[in-house]
């Protein structure tokens, strides 16, 4: 998505412990990680624009959010979506840019309700592979753009990158 905007931006691994600190809120959890990625490129390339993100899904329970971030296999990929059928959750993306002048973040948050998903769409859809490498076991961009009954908020922020508040925060215009 930021190639629609930086047709040459490079695209660079930052290596993360992706782990929620205990006690952390999805936001918090989100944005700290957009931030520490986004801190470790910049090492690389002090000179750089850098922009990271990172997405956590959250559920709402009882005993208050569950993250769901990426799943650990297969099994914990069907456990993640049965979780979402039939339920509504919130998709949180921190944003970082950080640029030689200093970084900045912010978060955003798209509200999606799953249809109530069968066991055999479920492990349908945990074989096609797509689950494995994604916050909350689902891409809304493929396979499971069939499972959203609706959204609310940002499409490109459950994507993985709200791309309306990355747009604001370049310009220097972010609210958020």
């Amino acid at each position: 998505m930021v190639r629609s905007l930086w047709p040459d931006a490079e695209a660079l691994p930052a290596d993360v412990d992706e782990t929620p600190l205990p006690a952390e809120r999805p936001w918090e959890t989100a944005e700290r990680l957009a931030r520490a990625k986004a801190e470790a490129i910049r090492q690389a390339r002090p000179d750089a624009l850098v922009i990271a993100g990172d997405t956590v899904v959250a559920l709402r329970t009882t005993n208050g959010d569950v993250q769901l971030a990426k799943p650990e296999d297969a099994d914990d990929a069907k456990r993640m979506l049965r979780l979402l059928s039939d339920r509504e959750h919130r998709v949180i993306s921190g944003l970082a840019v950080a640029s030689p002048g200093g970084i900045r973040s912010c978060y955003a948050t798209t509200t999606v309700r799953f249809r109530r998903l069968t066991d055999a769409e479920i492990e349908a859809y945990v074989a096609t592979g797509e689950p494995l490498d994604k916050a909350g076991a689902y891409a809304i961009q493929g396979g499971a753009s069939r499972f959203a009954e609706w959204t609310l908020g940002s499409l490109t922020n459950v994507i993985g990158l709200p791309m309306e508040a990355l747009q604001q925060m370049v310009a220097g215009t972010f609210r958020g």
